[in-house]
């Protein structure tokens, strides 16, 4: 009975909150873009605020990640996204081009249901709301329950200074009695316009079969290839960075390092050089048992935590200073745990005779997951890029740049976000790195420039010429003055 009372009380709370929200939209609607933006700016400073509160926060009630790479991820959800947005015209007119006669005016979408994962629950809340808010959408999060009290805190301080800011009541709200029956209710209410779904794989599911326009993201499950020209102290050290920072919970992380037969050496050594341990085949087996489920599904045991925590599951004696375990493989497949995407400092590794091979094993990886996802190559080779970009299932090819910051666009030019789209071969509705314009409709006043008879097709200058006798110059001279005559 009390489990059917916590289902109603949220069902109930989440219609509270989408009335709330639409009420606060149809306000935000009316606001000027200068408006707007100081709004954004309050949330965007708030989150930055307390970044370290947040974090911490996190991490503790999780358990997942390192709370210093968490207070970075609320530093670039807050001051990075802010950056790339502040200057964005979202408001009225977006465009008007006089020669063609056609003006675009930004649309808000509506009311936004955000789903928060557990894995970047504050950075995630911040990144939505802010860009929500700059496209004049109000937004009503569903926390994933085992980060609940983070991402209610989180949603508190920005809460708190859109208010100050002139932010209408209702327009950044949180379920607080998340359930499933809740959050069901969110996706399919009638008065939600678009689902922003950042989580595991059976939610994104969820949110696209909702009835409800969604942008969801599908799992990552990134290769790294280092070919034979790359900087390979470099790309070892990228690839490191990467999949530290914060235990590996980004999805654009490095899964799996791929290299060619004539440098496995040196990589390996550069490896070992720099904290990474690899496993015996006795030590593959027995943690490979604990990342993958029974179902086929990530172990939770494993996701976000540190290397010791790991080995210690799994019975494994590793060296001090480790900072990842690594496993040579050589199959892909969905019973292969390690060919799979393991958010935790776990990475496959392949070895293959040459480039071709390795862009072929790279394909095989992300067709059995991760597709459309992210995949980075390490390489000075301009050309073997090109051949990359060209095949690879990825909506992100990143190069000569760690997977997790590269990613998400901290340390590449690509749209700061924390949800990736995956495109269409990664059941996504986008390929895009999420921003205010993928949260926007654009109407398009167009004026006439052309009238029913300016679209049948005239008789063409040769088809009356093939009926004369081009003999005659009489009367090919008069046909050209009847053309200039009938023109006059």
């Amino acid at each position: 009975m009390e489990t059917l009372d916590k289902d109603l009380r949220s069902i109930q709370e989440v219609r509270n909150l989408i009335k709330k929200a639409k009420e606060a939209q149809a306000k935000l609607a009316e606001m000027s873009q200068e408006k707007i933006d100081a709004i954004v700016k309050a949330v965007a400073d708030a989150g930055y605020e307390h970044r370290e509160k947040l974090a911490k926060m996190a991490n503790e009630e999780t358990g997942f990640g390192r709370w210093q790479d968490k207070i970075i991820k609320n530093a670039f959800a807050s001051k990075n996204v802010y950056e790339w947005i502040k200057d964005m015209k979202t408001v009225g007119i977006l465009k008007d081009d006089k020669a063609n006669k056609v003006m675009e005016v930004a649309v808000p979408v509506g009311v936004i249901a955000g789903l928060i994962p557990s894995t970047n629950p504050t950075s995630t809340v911040i990144y939505k709301a802010l860009i929500a808010l700059k496209a004049g959408n109000s937004i009503v999060f569903s926390p994933h329950p085992n980060a609940l009290k983070s991402i209610l805190e989180t949603v508190k301080v920005i809460h708190e200074a859109a208010i100050k800011a002139g932010c209408p009541e209702g327009a950044i709200g949180v379920m607080t009695v998340p359930t499933i029956q809740g959050t069901d209710q969110l996706m399919k209410h009638n008065d939600v316009a678009l689902i922003l779904a950042t989580g595991g794989t059976a939610m994104v599911k969820a949110a696209y079969s909702s009835g409800t326009p969604a942008i969801g993201v599908g799992p990552g499950n990134g290769p790294a290839f280092i070919e034979k020209s790359a900087n390979i102290a470099l790309a070892v050290k990228r690839i490191m960075d990467s999949k530290t920072f914060d235990n590996g919970t980004i999805c654009a992380s490095e899964q799996s390092v791929v290299v060619e037969a004539c440098s496995k050496d040196a990589v390996v050594a550069e490896f070992k050089k720099q904290g990474g341990y690899f496993l015996s085949q006795e030590e593959a087996a027995k943690l490979g048992k604990f990342i993958m489920r029974a179902n086929g599904t990530m172990n939770p045991q494993i996701v976000g935590r540190s290397v010791e925590h790991i080995a210690k599951l799994a019975d494994l004696d590793i060296p001090a200073g480790t900072r990842v375990l690594i496993a040579e493989e050589t199959r892909v497949g969905r019973n292969v745990p390690y060919s799979r995407e393991k958010l935790a400092p776990i990475l496959a590794f392949y070895t293959e005779d040459n480039w071709e091979a390795a862009c072929e094993r790279c394909i095989e990886i992300l067709n059995g997951e991760g597709a459309g996802h992210t995949m980075v190559i390490h390489s000075e080779n301009e050309e073997i890029v090109r051949q990359f970009a060209l095949k690879k299932p990825v909506s992100r090819l990143l190069v000569n740049t760690p997977g997790t910051l590269g990613g998400i666009g901290a340390t590449t030019a690509l749209a700061p976000a924390l949800t990736l789209g995956c495109g269409a071969v990664g059941g996504s509705s986008t390929s895009d790195n999420i921003d205010p314009f993928n949260l926007l409709n654009i109407r398009r006043i167009a004026y006439g420039l052309k009238e029913m008879e300016d679209l049948a097709e005239q008789p063409a200058l040769q088809s009356e010429a093939s009926s004369i006798d081009l003999g005659d110059k009489e009367q090919l001279i008069n046909m050209i003055v009847n053309r200039i005559l009938e023109k006059m």
